[in-house]
């Protein structure tokens, strides 16, 4: 009898470890998506529905004035940026940020194609054309990008970089001064899923 209220006290400590072992992992779940909050496993890019942008033809032409069409890259991923000759700092951020994307995929890099459609009549700066070797130029209508592309409100067609995709649907758009780090995860997840292209 004397030994009850130490057995008690032994008893109710077993117990509470039970419960604790038992609810410890309700509890780091809950400690987990409340506190720590994982990252989403969403696109960072906005997801566009093909239906509503099929490709056109552009009736474009390359630097050398021949004629050249945006499906001619079919076949491959597409990052496609949008802008005038002169190009601009922010153009030109887009221009080495998709170059750098591109090589960020490592073996997976021939698999995407980038190109730049230039909406007037000037030729790009030379060493900008050598800083981004391995670019694709096509010259086209402004007007006919500005009905195909859609655009985030307050921007233009001139903002975004663009994905397509190896079947040529356009599918992707990325926000005005996008961050690579997040295309690059974006591109990497597509890559991996897709066996296409």
């Amino acid at each position: 009898m004397e030994n009850t209220p130490n057995k008690q006290r032994s008893g109710r400590w077993k117990l509470l470890l039970i419960i604790a072992v038992c609810a410890s992992p309700l509890i780091a779940s809950y400690f987990t998506y409340y506190v720590i909050k994982p990252e989403s496993r969403t696109n960072y890019g906005s997801l566009l529905d093909p239906r509503q942008f099929p490709m056109p033809q552009l009736a474009g032409k390359n630097l050398e004035g021949k004629s050249q069409e945006l499906s001619d890259f079919k076949g491959k991923w597409i990052m496609l940026q949008i802008d005038r000759a002169a190009c601009e700092s922010a153009c030109q951020k887009k221009l080495y940020d998709m170059r750098q994307l591109r090589t960020a995929q490592g073996k997976e890099r021939e698999r995407i194609e980038r190109v730049w459609l230039i909406t007037d009549e000037a030729t790009p700066d030379v060493k900008l054309q050598e800083g981004i070797a391995g670019t694709r130029f096509l010259r086209v209508n402004q007007a006919a990008l500005e009905k195909w592309l859609p655009v985030e409100a307050g921007t233009t067609v001139y903002d975004h970089i663009y994905l397509i995709d190896p079947l040529g649907n356009l599918m992707m758009r990325y926000p005005k001064d996008a961050d690579p780090n997040k295309i690059k995860k974006d591109i990497s997840k597509l890559l991996k899923a897709s066996a296409i292209g």
